[in-house]
């Protein structure tokens, strides 16, 4: 969630110095075994869907760059991108945790004035880029809103909740606008937004939205009614609430989420009067709430994540989507799901989204969430990263981001593993790995969860590992010892892929160079060498019986693929 209180919730806290000796050490080899004959599901990709607050730096030069190597990931997989700000007031210029499009405004006698230039040009860059817009319909127009003034904010100065949290004060007004957006995309790019997702509004139970839960039950309903009424078979959905995250209390768990579907079960539509209101996906944010322990004299401090939040935020929102038997079904997308709240802020407390902890959170984070979906038996499509890239800002300064200045941080070589498993998914057990219910209470804390997700598909297998640990201190590698049965022929051709400290990791590469603000042509160049998966590993190995023993070292907050062809 972008709630400003959320992202201070990273506390200083003091931690006596011998916490920064070698920490965690594996006391045995761990010991991962995969069936490639056993499938468990058709592996579904959740990890293709990307999202900022700031539309505007998506067809900036980097941002396009960054918007066709997304894409390249996997080309058999849709990329899909939510956007804030995508109706907001203004030039078109774009800052932290602001964009602008000016769609709209109104002639001195009230008369509606449209204006697609700019939306025009975020959605040519989508089609150029290949990538599927998740249009979030938001936020009001400065014309349309009951209280403008002030509108544009100056964060981090400030109050952010500004002019354009509110509903319209002019509902016809609002859905006119809607009908004539979407019919004019509609008129430029024919068919192709059959495939687009349209998610109402973000965030209504916070200030993302001055106005009530009814206030946001009817806004829904015109706004998707308005939708429907140029395309009737588009996909609508929402709310997009925070959360909901559990609680002793069963009442102060959030119940926005379980109100809202119960209104679009049971309640009358405010679009149409009758009862019934669609709803194609369900939407809910789920977050992490790291710290960061400082330390007394010269030791640095480091941050120490918390998975548990946002793990219980998962399975309680799936579990309230499973308990109605309408939406069951219904495609689930997480369309916020983070360590943490903030995207634009930054600072050294941010600092390990510049490395590889970054990445191997979001691991953690990807396969936990299919394995809460399995368990609950819901449909989970997709799940939001809310990063991208800012523009005009120093280099690796600790946004939550996808690269700096045009370079990929490590998390995108995390991607780049997960674009490599398709087919089938396939039973796996690891003798490291941590119960699911006890992330969910505690998280990562003590010893690691040394896991794996796999895949087949035809004569070759991935199997993607992880060596996560909450603390971001030193600790050893992990022995790993994979088994993969079910392999044909008599020898397999077996390629390692890696990022961890000293692999995929032009985070690192910057720090040897001296933390450079402005480096040369080619220090540049020299990180995006660094900035490349690496490939750690390529060989033959033999099948004995069927099956292939390997071995690899995998280092904490560490992230490695493994693929096997024969």
């Amino acid at each position: 969630m972008e709630k400003i209180t959320h992202f201070l919730r990273l506390s200083l806290l003091i931690a006596i110095p011998a916490a920064f000796g070698i920490a965690g050490g594996q006391n045995a080899p761990v010991t991962i075994r995969v069936d490639a004959g056993t499938s468990i599901d058709d592996y579904k990709p959740i990890w293709n869907y990307f999202g900022a607050d700031e539309p505007n730096y998506t067809y900036a030069s980097d941002g396009t760059k960054l918007l066709r190597e997304l894409r390249r990931i996997e080309p058999g997989v849709p990329v899909y991108f939510r956007a804030h700000n995508v109706l907001t007031s203004g030039d078109g210029s774009g800052s932290l945790k602001w964009g602008s499009t000016g769609v709209y405004r109104e002639q001195p006698d009230g008369t509606p004035v449209y204006d697609w230039t700019i939306t025009d040009r975020l959605f040519d860059n989508f089609k150029a880029a290949g990538i599927t817009p998740m249009v979030e319909i938001g936020f009001m127009p400065e014309a349309l809103s009951p209280k403008p003034e002030p509108y544009r904010h100056s964060f981090p100065n400030g109050d952010i909740f500004t002019g354009w949290s509110y509903p319209p004060k002019n509902e016809a007004k609002w859905r006119g606008l809607i009908v004539a957006w979407v019919t004019h995309l509609h008129e430029r790019y024919g068919s192709a937004v059959d495939s687009w997702l349209w998610e109402v509004w973000n965030e209504p139970d916070i200030a993302y939205f001055h106005g009530t839960e009814k206030d946001y039950e009817r806004l829904y309903d015109v706004t998707s009614g308005a939708v429907r009424q140029v395309l009737p078979h588009a996909k609508v959905g929402g709310p997009a609430v925070t959360g909901p995250y559990p609680h002793e209390d069963a009442t102060k768990n959030n119940p926005f989420l379980r109100e809202f579907l119960e209104h679009c079960a049971h309640g009358v539509n405010a679009d149409t009067g009758r009862p019934g209101v669609p709803l194609d996906f369900i939407s809910f944010h789920p977050k992490g709430s790291p710290k960061f322990i400082a330390t007394a004299g010269q030791v640095p401090g480091h941050v120490q994540m918390d998975l548990a939040p946002q793990m219980g935020a998962t399975d309680l929102g799936m579990q309230i989507v499973a308990s109605f038997p309408e939406y069951k079904n219904t495609p689930i997308i997480l369309s916020e799901s983070d360590p943490e709240g903030c995207a634009a802020c930054k600072g050294p407390q941010m600092g390990y989204r510049n490395g590889p902890l970054y990445g191997v959170s979001v691991a953690e984070m990807l396969a936990r969430s299919e394995e809460l979906a399995r368990k609950d038996g819901v449909n989970l499509q997709g799940a939001v990263t809310w990063a991208f890239e800012m523009m005009d800002q120093p280099w690796f300064a600790g946004f939550r981001e996808l690269a700096t200045n045009g370079v990929d941080k490590p998390v995108m070589n995390v991607f780049r593993m997960f674009g490599m498993l398709k087919g089938e998914q396939l039973a796996v057990t690891s003798s490291g790995a941590e119960a699911l219910g006890e992330i969910e209470k505690r998280s990562v804390v003590g010893a690691p969860d040394v896991s794996a997700i796999a895949t087949r598909d035809g004569r070759s297998v991935d199997v993607l590992l992880w060596n996560y640990e909450d603390e971001d201190l030193p600790a050893a590698a992990a022995e790993v010892h994979l088994q993969v049965a079910g392999v044909g022929g008599k020898r397999v051709k077996v390629t390692e892929y890696r990022v961890d400290a000293d692999h995929s990791n032009a985070y690192a590469a910057w720090l040897k160079m001296g933390s450079p603000q402005e480096p040369t042509a080619a220090q540049v160049e020299a990180l995006r060498k660094a900035s490349e998966l690496a490939v750690v590993r390529s060989g033959n190995e033999p099948v004995v019986g069927g099956s292939v023993s390997l071995k690899t070292e995998l280092p904490r907050q560490g992230v490695g693929l493994l693929h096997l062809s024969w």
